[in-house]
C-alpha cells in the first residue's frame, strides 16, 4: 500500500510537469486520481472529501484569473506599469522598486498566477522600450517572478494555496488577513533587499521617460476603466463579508468575475465566451485529481509520519515549530510543487495534537513555506512555471542552473524573515 500510493504520487507529479505533448495537468492528476481509485489506494468517499475541500479555493481561482484577463484586456495593469514608470521619473533604481511594489499589489489582489501571466509581458514590453540590454533586463525579469509569490501572502485569494489551507482549517477572511498582513510586509521588504542586493550591479542607473507612452493610451475603454475602480472595491467587501456571513470566498469571485464578463461584453472590449473558454479550468481537475492522489499518501500513513516530525518540533515552542514548518514547507514545495505540499502539510499538522494557537501558526507558516519555497526551484509552483512559459514564448530563456542559484540565494533569508514576521507578530495580537 505504501509503495503503491508513493509511486502513483511521484507519476502524476512527473506527468503534471513534464506535460509531455502538452498534455494537460488536469488530464495528469485525473488519471492518477483514476489509478488510485482503481487500485483501492483511495475511495470514493476520499474523493467527495476531497472536493469539499477544494471546490472553494479552485472556483475562486478561476474566477479571479477571468477578472484579471477583462482588467488586462481594459489597460488596468498597463496603465499601472506605465504611472509607475513615469513615477521614477528617470531613476532606474526608483524605477526596479516599483516594479516590485506593482507585482506585489498585482499579486495580493490578483494571485500569484495572475502576476505571472499578467505583469510579466508587461514588464518585458516596458524594459525593451527603455532601450535596456538583456543584462538590464534581467533584473526586472527575476524580480517580477519572483515577488509574484513571496507576497501573495495576504489575502486568501492571493494564492491558490492560501484558500485551501484557509478553507482546511476554517480560517474566515478577516482573521486570515489580520494574521498574515504583517509576515508579508517582512516578505515584501525582505524580497526588496535581497533581489536589490543580488542585482545591484545590474540594475541601469537611469532611463529615458520620453520612451514611455502617456499611461492613458494603455486603456481601451474609459467607461469600463472607471467601472472597474467601482467593481473591485465592492469586491474587497465582499471578500470581507464572506467570514461575516459565512459565505464561500468563490461566491464573490465568482459574482464579480461575471459583472465584468457582462460590461466587458456590452462594452465589446472583450468576447465573454473566448474568455470563459480560456480561463484555466483545467486547474478544478488538477486540484481535486491530485489532492486525490496526495490523500492516498494519507491513506498509507505517511502523513502521519509527517506529523510526528513536526509534532516533535513543536515541543521546542511556538517559535520553533513556526520554524520548523515553515522550512519543512518550503523544501517540501521546491522538490515536489506546493499545491500537493499544503494539502500533504495540511494532514499532517491535522494529525498532530497540536491545537489553539499552536495548530493555527503551524497553518499560516505552512502557507508561508508554500508561497515562498517554490522560488528555490523552477518546478515549485505553476505560477513559475507560467512565468517561464511566458518566457520562452518571447525568446527568452532561464536555465536551471541561473535559477537555482538565484533562488536559493534571495529565497532563504526571505522565508527566514517571513517567518520571523510571523512569530513576532503572532505574539504581539494574542
Amino acid at each position: 500500500m505504501v509503495y503503491l500510493a508513493v509511486a502513483l504520487f511521484i507519476v502524476t507529479f512527473i506527468f503534471v510537469i513534464w506535460q509531455p505533448k502538452g498534455l494537460s495537468i488536469g488530464w495528469s492528476a485525473l488519471g492518477g486520481a483514476i489509478l488510485a481509485l482503481i487500485f483501492h489506494v483511495v475511495s470514493f468517499q476520499d474523493v467527495i472529501s476531497v472536493t469539499k475541500i477544494v471546490w472553494d479555493a479552485t472556483f475562486a481561482f478561476v474566477a479571479i484569473i477571468i477578472t484579471s484577463t477583462i482588467l488586462d484586456k481594459i489597460g488596468f495593469f498597463e496603465w499601472a506599469a506605465l504611472k509607475m514608470a513615469r513615477a521614477a521619473n528617470g531613476d532606474g533604481r526608483k524605477v526596479f522598486l516599483y516594479v516590485i511594489l506593482l507585482g506585489a499589489m498585482v499579486s495580493a489582489f490578483f494571485a500569484n498566477d495572475g502576476a505571472a501571466l499578467i505583469l510579466t509581458p508587461i514588464v518585458l514590453e516596458k524594459v525593451k522600450l527603455l532601450k535596456f540590454d538583456m543584462k538590464k533586463m534581467i533584473p526586472f525579469i527575476m524580480a517580477s517572478g519572483f515577488i509574484a509569490d513571496t507576497t501573495s501572502l495576504p489575502l486568501i485569494v492571493s494564492n491558490l494555496v492560501n484558500i485551501v489551507s484557509a478553507d482546511y482549517f476554517h480560517i474566515g477572511f478577516l482573521t486570515y488577513l489580520a494574521h498574515m498582513v504583517v509576515p508579508d510586509l517582512f516578505s515584501l521588504g525582505a524580497s526588496i533587499l535581497a533581489l536589490y542586493l543580488f542585482f545591484r550591479k545590474d540594475i541601469p542607473k537611469g532611463y529615458n521617460p520620453s520612451d514611455l507612452s502617456d499611461p492613458s493610451s494603455a486603456i481601451a475603454h474609459q467607461g469600463m476603466f472607471k467601472a472597474s475602480w467601482v467593481i473591485l472595491s465592492i469586491l474587497l467587501i465582499g471578500y470581507i463579508l464572506t467570514e461575516l456571513l459565512h459565505i464561500p470566498v468563490s461566491s464573490v469571485a465568482g459574482v464579480i468575475a461575471i459583472v465584468f464578463l457582462v460590461a466587458g461584453g456590452s462594452t465589446k472590449v472583450i468576447q465573454p465566451w473566448k474568455v470563459i473558454k480560456e480561463a484555466p479550468w483545467a486547474i478544478v481537475v488538477f486540484s481535486i485529481g491530485m489532492y486525490v492522489v496526495v490523500y492516498g499518501l494519507r491513506n498509507a500513513g505517511l502523513t502521519t509520519l509527517l506529523g510526528h516530525a513536526i509534532q516533535g518540533a513543536t515541543h521546542g515552542g511556538l517559535f520553533a515549530g513556526t520554524m520548523a514548518m515553515g522550512f519543512i514547507a518550503a523544501i517540501l514545495s521546491s522538490t515536489m510543487n506546493n499545491m500537493p505540499t499544503v494539502m500533504i502539510d495540511a494532514l499532517a499538522i491535522h494529525s498532530t495534537t497540536a491545537t489553539g494557537v499552536m495548530q493555527h501558526m503551524l497553518a499560516y507558516a505552512n502557507v508561508i513555506g508554500c508561497d515562498l519555497g517554490p522560488k528555490i526551484t523552477p518546478i515549485g509552483s505553476l505560477a513559475t512555471l507560467l512565468w517561464l512559459h511566458v518566457l520562452g514564448k518571447r525568446g527568452i530563456s532561464i536555465s536551471w542552473g541561473r535559477y537555482l542559484r538565484t533562488g536559493i540565494v534571495l529565497t532563504t533569508p526571505t522565508l527566514f524573515v517571513t517567518l520571523f514576521g510571523l512569530y513576532v507578530w503572532s505574539v504581539v495580537i494574542k
